[in-house]
């Protein structure tokens, strides 16, 4: 099967290095071609070891989101990012953002930047869930409750110690709606508590969510 028509199977997917040879297992020099392909614009390196579809080649490419997940792991897409998703805060969001167990990290790609902030275990398991963003793309992202805490325990010199600071934060910096912010699910973000950096940010704004 030719390679054009085999890697359309992957239209809306994150092509590793090891797909790529594996299509181009009958080429004496697999690696000169791919840089043939990328030079083409069949292909585009975002990070090493990792493509995505080339304005030459007419298929999908991958959501922001899902490439998010594959340039870095263990990782879910946070933050900013996640909070924009579920229609928490009205700006559109540029970067990528996600936490992760490894070292933090920021990638200026060709398919935009990514983000990623360090967050330990065991609380960085919480409050993970798989989205469909179409039928072939499935992502990890954090809860709208996960992301407001992420959120605030990522972010420098942030340390909530009353309601007020905690409104201030919410309605005035981040431009929340108390409507939405009602819809957050405080009991399930104050299990995350004992495990979690700045527990006494966290417990305040629990507390502040069940009084809004």
């Amino acid at each position: 099967m030719e390679f054009l028509e085999a890697i359309r199977d992957y239209a809306e997917q994150p092509i590793t290095k090891q797909v790529i040879l594996d299509l181009l297992k009958d080429y004496k020099r697999p690696y000169d071609k791919i840089a043939e392909l990328v030079k083409q614009g069949i292909l585009v390196l975002v990070r090493r070891g990792v493509y995505i579809p080339g304005p030459k080649l007419n298929i999908a490419k991958p959501e922001a989101f899902l490439l998010a997940n594959h340039l870095l792991g263990p990782s879910y897409v946070s933050l900013e990012s996640a909070l924009s998703y579920w229609g928490f805060i009205p700006e559109k969001v540029y970067e990528t953002s996600s936490v992760t167990t490894q070292k933090s990290a920021v990638y200026q790609t060709a398919a935009g930047r990514f983000s990623y902030i360090h967050i330990p275990l065991p609380y960085y398991s919480f409050g993970i869930q798989q989205v469909e963003l179409t039928k072939k793309q499935t992502v990890l992202m954090a809860t709208p409750e996960k992301a407001l805490c992420d959120k605030i325990i990522a972010t420098s010199g942030i340390i909530l110690r009353s309601s007020k600071q905690v409104k201030e934060f919410l309605l005035e910096d981040l431009r929340m709606e108390r409507d939405v912010l009602r819809k957050l699910n405080y009991q399930e973000m104050n299990r995350w508590r004992v495990d979690a950096p700045k527990k006494g940010s966290l417990d305040i704004l629990t507390k502040t969510l069940e009084e809004l």
